[in-house]
């Protein structure tokens, strides 16, 4: 360990345990690799999720608060907090202020960044999302990622998302939210309004592959992106991995975590 530094991996999570290892966990993995000398640890923002997984399946897994307590008890003098959040949205704001709350238990904490935080990153993570499914783009079928969405101002990231998707020629790429804009609806009339398409390939624009991507993107009910798709008669094909699952993606967050350590190095 250097100089009893920790980098605390915040994640929301997820109770889905595969994609919890292979998402969360891998881009943990990817961070304790580059930073061997340093302590990594994990904490969850979303206590709903610990308590499911705590009861189901007996693993405790610290919140945030816990997290920042424990560190500070082991004798952790600096911490580096790295969000695996994919906007500066409403659970960024909340990490900020807990932060604030544990300045005195610490010589020094320095808060990293979200995925989509600058134009670097958007087109870091536009390359990993297009390379990941090039094989899809054929011309007659449309490859939507579908974020969960936000009603903070960061919400905007989406449409930011689609504006460089199709600046750079990524003409069949279409980005979507379950909670905000864009919504399904705003996706099908692009689709409808392009005319060409006859398949759909529907890829989550979150982290991990949990609850919302397996039920709300791919489920099997009638609101889900898939059945209202097919409805509109698309061959839809989901891919349920999340972008965790990238090693692109893991680089990009092993980035915001070089730039993180810079801050009290």
């Amino acid at each position: 360990m250097t100089n009893n530094t920790a980098i605390l991996v915040v994640s929301f999570g997820t109770g889905f345990n595969e994609s919890r290892r292979l998402t969360i966990g891998a881009i943990e993995d990817a961070i304790a690799r580059a930073f061997p000398n340093y302590d990594v640890r994990r904490a969850l923002a979303g206590q709903e999720v610990i308590n499911r997984i705590k009861e189901r399946d007996g693993l405790a897994i610290d919140n945030i608060k816990e997290a920042l307590e424990r560190a500070a008890n082991d004798g952790i003098t600096r911490v580096v907090v790295l969000p695996t959040y994919l906007v500066d949205g409403y659970e960024y704001g909340n990490l900020e202020d807990t932060l604030k709350l544990y300045g005195n238990y610490y010589q020094q904490i320095a808060l990293g960044k979200p995925l989509l935080s600058d134009d670097t990153d958007f087109d870091a993570v536009i390359k990993a999302m297009t390379g990941k499914t090039a094989s899809f783009d054929d011309g007659k079928t449309a490859i939507c990622f579908v974020g969960h969405g936000t009603r903070a101002k960061s919400n905007r990231v989406y449409a930011k998302m689609q504006m460089k998707l199709k600046h750079q020629g990524f003409n069949n790429y279409y980005i979507g939210t379950i909670k905000a804009e864009p919504s399904l609806s705003d996706v099908v009339a692009l689709l409808e309004e392009k005319g060409c398409y006859h398949k759909v390939v529907l890829a989550p624009l979150m982290v991990s592959a949990g609850g919302h991507a397996c039920y709300d993107m791919a489920g099997n009910k009638q609101e889900s992106w898939k059945i209202a798709l097919e409805r509109k008669g698309y061959e839809v094909t989901c891919i349920l991995e999340g972008l965790g699952q990238n090693a692109a993606i893991q680089e990009i967050y092993v980035e915001h975590t070089r730039r993180a350590l810079r801050c009290i190095s």
